[in-house]
């Protein structure tokens, strides 16, 4: 863990050990623009180095019990809770997050996430059929994989980085994970966390570097059967490619173009509050030079309002919150996933309508739907082509059940069942008496 006065230096985990890399990449303020921190540019010697580490650690880790490795879960949770104000403060200023979303949802959710894999992997069953007529009864068991490859993007840092460490390893697994590399401090706060909290050395290794280097090097690995991703379509696609030789399990949680459905006779006072925050919350102004091109109207932000902002934060990646209208569904801006504070509204006439127009872009990752009408929330919500369909609310998570995507915002699912499923291979087990 080492320092400079100027800036902070990260180090990769391997085998419960900081570790040095030959070379470093640039990682910058983006309020300010300015760089405030150093990142590893790891490669094949540093993947091969944790696939070792994850491969030593593999058998002790795996033949503790399920009670064992949740009490480990349990304490890494509560030291991360402990920190909480710290780990907020850390994301805000590397994602560019408020700290206030960083205070009440990232950091809280990401203690939750320990503690609720921590519980899960006590509550799961096993099947049993017995064959009378031919004196057998045959069972299932279920065993870790071995080492899991985790990438986490940048704009949920530490949220999806232990949403896949927490039932990785819960299942007995060990890991190696490769956060983003615009992204990474958080990451690196949570090692000086695990030997704390128990975890042995080589269970949890976090080799930081760039998706070429770092990433192929893992997904390519022959030692390495399960890869659990959330990114964008071209690095999946890249990732199918490099596991296809090896038949690696996949799991590919993708981009979304999610669409909010509101009625004539939706709640206003909840739906507008909500529908702004689902639509402004993440920090594109390509977009909306497009959109312009392309005949749309800005009604407000970029193009349209000043933004003033202090003499400190002028080189700083702020853009104004941005509404588009009288815009074509064959536009790009309502067919591709726009990271930044813009939305587009447009009107439609009836339920079959809106809906074709909903599921006519390529993704099918989440959709609101805002209606009074029970019959109609349920219709709606059974038609559109996504994974997660929120009616009347956004962003309520209930763990236990399935998160994922349709079409091309990926493969696979996430939750309690899900995540446990992947994790493991199931092994049917014939006695006969």
């Amino acid at each position: 863990m080492a320092g400079t006065r100027a800036l902070l230096m990260l180090e990769n985990f391997i085998d419960g050990k900081f570790l040095p890399c030959d070379s470093y990449l640039d990682s910058y303020d983006p309020s300010t623009g300015e760089v405030y921190c150093r990142v590893p540019d790891s490669g094949k010697a540093e993947v091969a180095a944790a696939v070792a580490a994850a491969r030593a650690a593999f058998p002790g880790w795996s033949a503790h019990s399920p009670q064992e490795r949740s009490q480990v879960l349990l304490r890494l949770a509560d030291l991360l809770e402990q920190s909480l104000e710290e780990f907020a403060v850390a994301e805000s200023r590397d994602q560019g997050k408020t700290i206030t979303l960083a205070r009440t949802m990232d950091i809280p959710r990401s203690v939750q996430n320990f503690r609720f894999f921590a519980s899960s992997i006590l509550h799961h069953t096993s099947q049993c059929t017995q064959m009378d007529h031919a004196g057998c009864l045959h069972y299932t068991v279920r065993e870790p994989v071995g080492i899991a490859g985790l990438i986490s993007p940048w704009n949920l840092p530490l949220y999806l980085l232990t949403w896949k460490i927490a039932p990785a390893i819960a299942a007995g697994n060990t890991v190696i994970a490769k956060p983003s590399e615009l992204t990474s401090v958080t990451a690196w706060m949570l090692c000086q966390l695990l030997q704390k909290a128990g975890v042995p050395p080589g269970v949890v290794n976090i080799v930081f570097g760039t998706g070429p280097r770092v990433g192929e090097a893992l997904v390519s690995h022959p030692e390495v059967p399960v890869i659990s991703f959330t990114g964008s379509q071209p690095t999946a696609e890249r990732i199918t490619q490099l596991s296809a030789p090896h038949c690696k399990k996949l799991s590919l949680e993708l981009g979304g173009k999610n669409p909010a459905i509101i009625f004539e006779d939706a709640n206003l006072e909840e739906c507008v509050p909500t529908t702004v925050r689902s639509s402004f919350a993440n920090q594109v102004r390509r977009y909306v030079k497009i959109a312009r091109a392309e005949g749309a109207r800005i009604l407000c932000g970029e193009g349209v309002d000043r933004l003033s902002l202090p003499p400190g934060n002028r080189a700083g990646y702020f853009m104004l919150p941005t509404v588009i209208t009288d815009i074509k569904d064959e536009s790009r801006c309502m067919k591709e996933e726009i990271f930044g504070p813009v939305t587009c509204v447009v009107p439609f006439d009836s339920e079959e309508e809106v809906v074709k127009r909903a599921n006519s872009v390529q993704y099918g990752l989440a959709a609101t739907v805002w209606s009074s009408n029970v019959g109609r929330v349920h219709r709606v919500a059974k038609k559109l082509q996504s994974g997660l369909v929120w009616t009347n609310c956004w962003l309520i998570r209930e763990l236990n059940l399935p998160f994922g995507g349709m079409k091309s915002s990926g493969v696979g699912r996430e939750g309690a069942k899900d995540s446990y499923e992947f994790f493991t291979e199931s092994k049917t087990i014939t006695i006969k008496h």
